[in-house]
């Protein structure tokens, strides 16, 4: 469990679900604008940033390649990072085939699966949160074809050319990939990253377990010391997550909210 100190007038910050280049760069450059003129305003006060995957609709790294575009969100997040404000990332499920990129160019370290943090004495369980839980059987199916070693490498012989206008088209198109199909809630008890939680807790203690990948803003109450935070996305509601060092809350983000 990684520990980190929130000092008084200072905040961690948490986003999800960009989808930068989804449905077409042209269609994405506004929100990524937005994007990042969020993370120029919360630098100011940032302990901490953590994305939680899906930052991109299609991410894949070739030995000497990387997608086209992107630049001022890459760019912002160098520059924040060098300032000396940790970044932390977690692959979502458009963006699985990280392999050094982040960790070598900007000097931010990449997860591919849940992580435990301590902010002061506030216990987190973070992570994109594709796959975990009851059900979603087919993508679980399909995310062991995508992770497959073998399976990268035989997408790697495609030229990148090919490679990425295919991967493009699939995702916005395979709906076990998007997961637009279920972008709506159901209940609690049909939740299954709320299911997954409640699991979770029978097992230890967590103040907080906070997801994206649902592209849902929640925020539900698993027992008197418990909550389940579901970041949203930042394609319809640009909602985000604010730890102050003793509360975490949900906001909306607009260039005047601050």
């Amino acid at each position: 469990m990684q520990s980190l100190k929130v000092p008084e007038g200072k905040k961690v910050y948490f986003a999800s679900d960009n989808h930068l280049g989804a449905p077409t760069m042209e269609h994405s450059y506004p929100r990524e604008k937005k994007f990042v003129a969020w993370l120029d305003e919360i630098k100011t006060d940032a302990v901490a940033i953590f994305l939680l995957g899906d930052m991109f609709d299609f991410w894949m790294e070739y030995k000497t390649v990387i997608p086209k575009g992107f630049t001022r969100t890459l760019g912002k997040l160098a520059e924040i990072a060098d300032s000396g404000i940790p970044i932390y990332y977690f692959v979502g499920n458009h963006d699985l085939w990280m392999n050094g990129y982040f960790e070598e160019e900007l000097g931010i370290p990449v997860f591919h699966s849940p992580q435990q943090f301590t902010f002061n004495d506030t216990s987190f369980f973070i992570g994109h949160g594709d796959g975990l839980g009851p059900g979603d059987k087919g993508y679980k199916r399909m995310k062991k074809v995508f992770t497959n070693p073998f399976s990268k490498w035989l997408f790697r012989w495609l030229h990148p050319d090919l490679g990425v206008r295919l991967a493009q088209y699939l995702s916005v198109k395979n709906k076990l990939i998007s997961g637009d199909d279920d972008a709506k809630f159901l209940g609690e008890e049909k939740e299954w990253l709320v299911q997954y939680a409640k699991r979770k807790l029978e097992q230890d203690h967590y103040d907080y377990f906070v997801f994206g990948h649902r592209h849902l803003p929640l925020d539900i109450t698993l027992n008197d010391k418990s909550k389940y935070i579901n970041l949203g996305d930042w394609i319809g509601y640009y909602t985000y997550g604010v730890f102050d060092g003793k509360e975490m809350i949900l906001e909306t983000y607009s260039p005047t909210s601050k």
